[in-house]
């Protein structure tokens, strides 16, 4: 009896599938938008690519990617993204985000968490939930009065109701930026991990401090996720170690170890720079506090003038101006080989995904850039919103021999399908390259592959020769396919 004709088929690569080891030269058949068939001989296409001299992989699944426009979903599958997730932040309604992003169409998958600082400003501050799920709710309204503060207990219900509604209507979790409203209160988070327990999804956290100085120390905060997980059994996910961590990742890292050892569900991720980005009218980047995190207001560049923030006048200025404004953080100074050390303990964590924090990109003088490819001259975001796998793939792989190819493409794909497999099903077909797989493919040249955008400019990854989503190339032969629109949505419970 003939072989079924495939879709697709490409050969000559090698192919690396995190999950059962598989690193050989193989042929891999696509049909309908699924992986079917891995082995020696090629079966019979329709179509037949050549990929010889490149490395076939999972598509990359990026937990913590802010993102969400079509330009800037556009700039991670050039970095070889298939699946971008709004899970830190998260939305509300939930429903709404999800029904926008199917109307304009994604050339990568999709999701998003419920927004416990959407739900906080909602019910502390009045703060109306737009229909169509606004990600830019958070960094309207930084200035309020109430919504980083505590809360009774009547609130804290209210807060919860709406998570739990926005679990209900498909949210992959619950992103949780506590590291903002560092006066909330521990009874509430806690409560809120019990929530999650219950519902069966993880949290993302942005822990509640970054400071290496007692109290309040990133240490501290990182032990407040271990011991919710620990005392209510939530999975519990730790966002951006490389940053929140701030220098103390030998002490974080330690605690998340022995607490894994214990059967304590805590996950934890990083991206591969030595900066973070923000909005500036973060808690933490207050004039009187920022001393904490062991930098001061010249290692802040606005990005709505390009300024480095001259002193605390000036960041108290711009705070009071545009508390929402994008500012990018330099935490650790990348020419200096021992700040680097650092950020590449991050990586020996075990078991740390790689997730970008990928930010929406800023027009001159500020505000959002138009939704248009390519990119309008002038637009500014922090790289790692284009570089980000790139990067790792590069220094961390290639220069640096922090992580071997088939470890960083672990913690790339495989890895964050593994967090999110218990809340959907349905990512037990991601992150893998067996048939029966979803075919989210990327194909690289692991001797090329480069990031290209800097703290300057906006600039695409090069090195990705093909990514597929759902069997459909949304970049062939390097090349963005503007008209793919192939991304499809991810909720909790699909299967």
């Amino acid at each position: 009896m003939p072989a079924p004709v495939a879709d697709l088929v490409l050969t000559g690569a090698r192919v690396i599938d995190p999950e059962t080891g598989l690193d050989a030269v193989r042929a891999v058949a696509v049909t309908g938008g699924t992986i079917t068939a891995v082995g020696e001989a090629a079966p019979p296409a329709r179509e037949v690519w050549d990929v010889a001299g490149s490395v076939l992989a999972p598509g990359f699944i990026d937990l913590h990617s802010h993102a969400q426009s079509t330009t800037g979903l556009r700039l991670q599958a050039l970095d070889g993204v298939t699946t971008a997730l709004e899970l830190e932040a998260g939305v509300l309604p939930v429903a709404g985000a999800y029904a926008r992003a199917a109307a304009e169409g994604r050339p990568v998958n999709y999701g998003f968490s419920a927004s416990w600082t959407d739900a906080r400003m909602h019910v502390l501050d009045g703060v109306p939930l737009d229909a169509d799920g606004s990600l830019d709710l958070f960094s309207t309204h930084q200035a309020l009065p109430n919504w980083r503060g505590p809360a009774g207990d009547r609130d804290v219900a209210r807060i919860l109701d709406l998570l739990e509604g926005a679990v209900a209507d498909g949210a992959l979790g619950i992103g949780v930026l506590v590291g903002y409203a560092p006066d909330s209160g521990r009874a509430e988070y806690f409560r809120l991990a019990g929530l999650a327990a219950r519902l069966g999804v993880p949290t993302f956290t942005h822990t509640r401090y970054i400071s290496t100085a007692e109290p309040g120390t990133s240490l501290e905060g990182a032990l407040e996720v271990i011991a919710a997980a620990a005392g209510t059994g939530a999975a519990m996910h730790m966002c951006h170690v490389n940053s929140t961590s701030n220098r103390m990742i030998d002490e974080v890292a330690g605690a998340v170890d022995a607490a894994r050892a214990t059967g304590v569900r805590v996950t934890t991720e990083a991206y591969p720079y030595g900066a973070g980005a923000t909005v500036i009218g973060a808690a933490f980047l207050a004039p009187e506090v920022l001393h904490r995190m062991g930098i001061g207001p010249r290692r802040l560049t606005y990005l709505a003038t390009g300024e480095r923030v001259a002193d605390e006048r000036r960041l108290a200025e711009l705070r009071a101006a545009d508390p929402g404004g994008d500012v990018v953080v330099h935490f650790l100074d990348e020419e200096d080989p021992a700040d680097l050390a650092v950020l590449e303990r991050s990586f020996t964590l075990a078991d740390t995904a790689i997730a970008t924090d990928a930010m929406p990109l800023v027009s001159p003088g500020g505000g959002a850039a138009p939704d248009v490819w390519p990119p309008p001259p002038g637009v500014h975001t922090h790289p790692r919103s284009a570089g980000s796998y790139a990067r790792t793939l590069r220094w961390l792989v290639r220069e640096r021999g922090v992580l071997t190819l088939t470890e960083a493409l672990r913690r790339s794909s495989l890895l964050p399908a593994q967090v999110l497999a218990e809340a959907v099903p349905a990512m037990g077909r991601k992150g893998r390259v067996q048939a029966g797989a979803d075919a989210d493919l990327v194909v690289f040249d692991p001797d090329t592959v480069t990031d290209r955008a800097t703290y300057a400019q906006v600039a695409p990854s090069t090195g990705f020769r093909h990514v597929l989503v759902g069997g459909t190339p949304v970049v062939r032969d390097g090349e963005l396919q503007t008209g793919a629109l192939p991304g499809r949505p991810i909720r909790s419970g699909d299967r």
